[in-house]
């Protein structure tokens, strides 16, 4: 009989793209301040906005990680709880009126390189847990964590 396990499904931010658009806006705020006012006397232009470039781009990453942590807690409240059961690798369950990717349906075989076609079934993408599912069709990451204490 397989076994059942209840695991936490939400859907996490990427921190990456948090933090490399803090440091773009970052690098952006350290132009618009370096070159709004003439550089002093001893210092070109082009230095001071090196080092406004550092400030300002250590503080926005800093800005953005903080963001994607704000968004992380967020989504830790928003997480669903779901039962999931083993499956034998050779014993794929299909829902009823299902078919095989690489059987034909009844309106004939599916094109080559079609997403229903063979192609779909040996992508290393075709069973990925990110995939939107029907109970949420919005396209992002999902994280799904065993709950460890049952």
């Amino acid at each position: 009989m397989p076994e059942q396990r209840q695991i936490t499904v939400r859907r996490a931010p990427k921190y990456v793209p948090f933090l490399v658009t803090g440091g773009v806006l970052g690098i952006i705020a350290a132009a618009i301040v370096s070159f709004s006012a003439p550089a002093p006397q001893d210092y070109t232009q082009e230095s001071v906005f090196g080092y406004f470039m550092v400030l300002f781009a250590g503080a926005g990453v800093l800005v953005g990680a903080v963001a994607a942590l704000v968004l992380d807690r967020i989504s830790l409240r928003r997480a669903q709880r779901a039962t999931v059961e083993e499956v034998e690798e050779g014993a794929e369950a299909q829902p009823d009126g299902a078919h095989d990717a690489a059987s034909p349906s009844p309106a004939g075989p599916a094109p080559e390189g079609s997403p229903a076609g063979p192609a779909a079934a040996d992508s290393p993408h075709a069973h990925d847990a990110a995939s939107p599912t029907p109970e949420d069709p919005r396209p992002g990451r999902a994280d799904t964590t065993p709950d460890t204490h049952e």
